[in-house]
């Protein structure tokens, strides 16, 4: 069993120094290619050990964390305050959400399986290559609609699997000793930094909207991909070597539906978030990053044919209201101990 992996409010920490928290955010259309959508407040985060009496017997199983999310809802995830290099690995049900590969646990550069932070700020879906990625959706197991399904042919493992890998004690030494070099040079505050909860330069809070049952309820659920959005998944410029053998933490997140999260937890799930339509007409901000020093990665194969879950479920979405060119906003380029989470196998 591999440990280091934390709970700190609603932010996971996976070794010394990465930091992820999970996004509610607007789902995009399944067609066109759109600027990067709001933060809409994060996912509540609860440990899968707290839960005994309630969770599955197989999550106890996997051990690890869960979060509450609805059919259709979108995410992404923030690596905002993540101080040191790690090579982080993402898994949509156990497929390599950059290379589109199955999960191995281990670094690979040929495809490259795994993001590098801290110069990936986020990620909001799987890689599709040429500057973009396609978003993150929840779905239930069971249709055949998430990548897990359409890349394996089979739905057994959903969720979403996180490992981080350290740079090796002397790259590690090195890039200390850089960075407090570079301390004592004064730089001016890094673009679109601001207050943690919302993600891409910390846009106003939209007000939402009333909870509304989801369409179907399921113990377990995974993530397809909905819209295109303009997002570079940058290649590793370090050596394979530079990185740790082994890694400093992974962890599993379970993802459950607002009528389990309540019978699991006792806790309401957070309400749908706002409609699109609502947010833009209100001219609150969309974003677009762009990093000129990081190098794209090339689309991913096996995630090429993946198809979004509209296709699978049928289209649900309102009328588009696209943000005018104002609303987008370009964007360029220390933790307390938390709870330990346990880790399981899976």
């Amino acid at each position: 069993m591999t440990g280091g992996a934390r709970v700190e409010g609603n932010t996971l920490l996976l070794g010394e120094g990465v930091r992820i928290r999970f996004i509610r955010t607007l789902r995009l259309p399944e067609s066109g290619t759109h600027a990067l959508p709001p933060g809409l407040g994060e996912f509540p985060l609860r440990r899968v050990e707290d839960y005994p009496d309630t969770v599955p017997p197989q999550w106890r199983a996997k051990g690890g964390v869960m979060l509450p999310v609805y059919l259709r809802e979108a995410m992404w995830l923030s690596f905002g305050g993540s101080r040191e290099p790690a090579a982080l690995q993402v898994g949509v049900g156990k497929v390599c959400a950059v290379s589109g590969e199955r999960w191995t646990g281990r670094l690979s550069r040929e495809p490259q399986n795994y993001v590098v932070l801290p110069r990936q700020p986020w990620l909001d879906g799987i890689n599709s290559g040429e500057g973009t990625v396609r978003q993150f959706v929840a779905v239930p197991l069971g249709l055949g609609a998430t990548v897990e399904g359409q890349v394996t042919g089979e739905e057994i493992t959903g969720g979403v699997q996180l490992q981080a890998f350290a740079l090796n004690p002397r790259e590690l030494k090195k890039w200390r000793e850089a960075e407090r070099e570079r301390a004592l040079r004064p730089r001016p505050a890094a673009p679109g930094s601001g207050p943690a909860g919302f993600g891409y330069g910390a846009p106003p809070q939209a007000p939402m909207a009333a909870a509304c049952a989801p369409r179907a309820s399921a113990p377990a659920m995974g993530l397809g991909v909905g819209g295109t959005m303009r997002q570079e998944v940058y290649r590793d410029d370090r050596k394979p070597a530079a990185w740790a053998d082994s890694p400093a933490a992974r962890v599993f997140v379970h993802l459950v539906t607002p009528p389990e999260w309540r019978r699991i937890t006792g806790e309401d799930a957070p309400p749908s978030p706002v409609d699109r339509a609502a947010y833009t007409r209100a001219g609150l901000p969309w974003y677009d990053y762009y990093d000129e020093t990081g190098a794209d990665l090339p689309p991913a194969g096996p995630l090429g044919a993946v198809e979004p879950v509209g296709d699978w479920l049928g289209d649900d979405h309102t009328p588009w209201v696209p943000p005018v060119p104002g609303q987008v906003i370009p964007l360029g380029n220390a933790p307390r101990p938390g709870e330990p989470v346990q880790d399981g196998d899976w």
